[in-house]
């Protein structure tokens, strides 16, 4: 057996590897990557949302009507009396010529029923399973959108995961201050809905006059102003243009130096936009954001380039979380708070320190047997476990991982498994030498003896974490990662690094022939 194998110099790399990239955890230095503390152990913010699902379904039928007035103005297709409700579409085709391509351009609208009062008078509704199928998806893009929003803004590691049907579970760790848990909860619930409305210039001058209801009857909304809720507009109730056709959202700072924000828009968009402000040069524009007017500029021109602004008295802060919100996408429906609740720093410190008591007497305890009963065989499994926590903590640190409370039950559960590789490995050591098979032949035959047991055991173990990861939430997805990274790691340490320890120590052990220093044999 040579003294500088190859597994003794993997072995070597990885425990160099494990305490390079370990350390800033463990020091908790300024520099390096570290591991990142979930909510249970550094304390932060958890709450329960509810999302207002039948908006969506509201906000669908809207994208459809405003589908028809653009298809019928860009096909020059006479319509009237186009409005809608919660529910349905309404409107008159005037030219039955056209009703061919009209119906044509309605086909192709996923889930859409149409009803005929007359032959050329349309109702439009949703379908029963379209409705299903649009409140789900609702939810399911509330959480991707709320996770893209806090991950531009820059809270670590934040937990978004549906819980029911309608109800949404946030946690953030590292929220301490009632500031910090504001502005998050603002970027949660901002709708930040985007719409370019057409300002009834006939009927603006009656807009103080006028009822909700008498505009209704007219397809106008009465809005008000972000800054002066005095000043009102009358506006279109079916948009030219929404928030779904921005693709990009940006701070910028206008000649007086206030903070305002660019959007662009996708193709669609910027066709759509170009054709508008051409047919309506002359007439004002409403920008509205979450139903307030923050701008009505007059169109001077046909404005091309799909790219707008807002602007509106915006603080800085303000405008950098709105451009967020407008990047990651408005929310599809409303999201109410159900439940909040803080968990402070001190509790998760008590967590710590209790987890940390737990591992290290799970440690020394399996420290002191395993040299009290193998000998020497004891001290090199010992090492082997060492070099494992050093893996698992610099493997996490390297990806970033969220350690949480199952986490670290993990690691606990991982020196077990562990332990459990090395003394079934001495074990088979341990029979062969009592047969009277020379140390080098039994270390050689244990180790092949013990690697059938040991990777059904890993292997089984390892899919379940996989299952556990798939399907479960937070502190299960952390705790599915720890025991997935201490399998591979001990499979590595304790097949691969302590095979190559003791080939090299194998002249040496064979020359000293004492079997109960070596191996605790009796």
């Amino acid at each position: 057996m040579k003294i500088f194998n190859y597994r003794l110099v993997i072995f070597m790399l990885s425990i160099i590897f494990g305490i390079v990239f370990a350390l800033p955890s463990f020091m908790q230095t300024n520099q390096g990557k570290k591991i990142n503390l979930g909510l249970d152990l550094q304390g932060g913010l958890h709450m329960l949302l509810g999302v207002n699902t039948q908006e969506a379904v509201v906000s669908k039928i809207k994208t459809i009507a405003s589908s028809v007035k653009y298809f019928t103005d860009d096909e020059d297709i006479v319509i009237d009396e186009l409005k809608f409700t919660k529910e349905k579409v309404n409107f008159v085709l005037l030219d039955a010529d056209e009703k061919i391509k009209l119906d044509e351009m309605l086909g192709k609208i996923k889930g859409l029923e149409i009803n005929f009062n007359t032959e050329l008078e349309y109702e439009l509704n949703l379908s029963l399973e379209e409705i299903e199928i649009t409140k789900d998806l609702a939810v399911s893009q509330a959480v991707e959108t709320i996770r893209n929003r806090l991950d531009q803004f820059g809270l670590s590691e934040p937990t978004v995961v549906r819980q029911g049907a309608v109800d949404i579970v946030v946690e953030l760790p590292g929220i301490k201050t009632q500031a910090e848990e504001k502005a998050a909860r603002e970027l949660i619930s901002k709708p930040s809905k985007l719409e370019l409305m057409s300002v009834d210039e006939d009927r603006m001058d009656q807009v103080f006059n006028m009822t909700a209801a008498q505009a209704s009857a007219y397809g106008n909304v009465i809005l008000e102003h972000s800054i002066d809720p005095t000043q009102k507009f009358l506006v279109r109730e079916i948009p030219i243009l929404t928030g779904s056709q921005v693709i990009d959202a940006s701070v910028a700072f206008d000649q007086g130096n206030q903070a305002i924000i660019n959007f662009t828009l996708n193709a669609s968009g910027s066709r759509i936009f170009g054709d508008y402000t051409a047919k309506s040069v002359g007439q004002r524009l409403a920008v509205v954001l979450d139903g307030k007017v923050y701008s009505a500029p007059v169109i001077r021109e046909r404005i091309g380039g799909g790219s707008g602004q807002i602007s509106g008295g915006f603080t800085l802060s303000e405008a950098g979380s709105v451009a967020i919100a407008l990047r990651s996408g408005a929310l599809p429906a409303s999201v109410n708070l159900l439940e909040k609740r803080s968990v402070g720093p001190s509790l998760g410190a008590d967590s710590i320190k209790a987890s940390m008591m737990a591992l290290i007497f799970g440690f020394l305890l399996v420290f002191v047997f395993m040299i009290v009963y193998y000998g020497y065989a004891g001290i090199i499994a010992n090492l082997a476990l060492v070099t494992n926590i050093f893996i698992i903590v610099a493997v996490m640190a390297m990806f970033g991982a969220t350690l949480t409370l199952p986490g670290m039950a993990g690691i606990v559960l991982t020196i077990g498994m562990a332990v459990d590789a090395n003394v079934i490995i001495t074990e088979r050591i341990r029979e062969l030498l009592k047969q009277g098979l020379s140390i080098p032949k039994a270390i050689e035959d244990g180790y092949s003896n013990a690697m059938r047991a040991i990777l059904d055991a890993n292997i089984t173990t390892l899919l379940v974490a996989v299952i556990l990861y798939a399907y479960g939430t937070g502190p299960i997805k952390g705790f599915a990662v720890t025991i997935s990274i201490g399998i591979l790691a001990s499979m590595l340490t304790a097949i691969l690094g302590t095979h190559g320890i003791y080939e090299a120590l194998g002249q040496k052990m064979q020359k000293d022939k004492n079997l109960r220093k070596w191996f605790g044999i009796k």
